[in-house]
């Protein structure tokens, strides 16, 4: 069993900055790819931004230019750099890992952008 746990979230004005951290432990195996999702009131969950054990990284559109996702640890740490943030970014952020086709979930840590 994976556990995840997040940290960094927060409140900050428009125009701030966050970092989210996300540690992985609980398994054996190796970790296939490792991302944020994130979900806003009365929405869907939606995809941040991810990257594969082999380093292969995708952003959403909408965080393009302005989030950088990374990887530490020997692949079991994942690490949210957000700048410019907006207040339409607020949402929790739930940090996502794959094994297999096994997903697995952090508990969410809540990001507030202020106008």
């Amino acid at each position: 069993q994976v556990q995840l746990v997040e940290s960094g979230g927060g409140l900050v004005q428009a125009g701030g900055s966050l970092r989210l951290s996300c540690a992985a432990s609980g398994s054996s195996f190796s970790l296939n790819s490792m991302g944020w999702y994130r979900q806003a009131p009365g929405k869907q969950r939606e995809l941040v931004a991810r990257i594969t054990s082999g380093g292969s990284i995708t952003y959403a559109d909408f965080v393009k230019g302005r989030f950088s996702i990374s990887r530490g640890n020997a692949g079991n740490m994942v690490s949210l750099q957000m700048n410019n943030l907006k207040p339409d970014d607020t949402a929790v952020y739930y940090c996502n890992a794959y094994i297999g086709v096994w997903a697995y979930w952090g508990q969410g840590t809540q990001v507030t952008v202020s106008s």
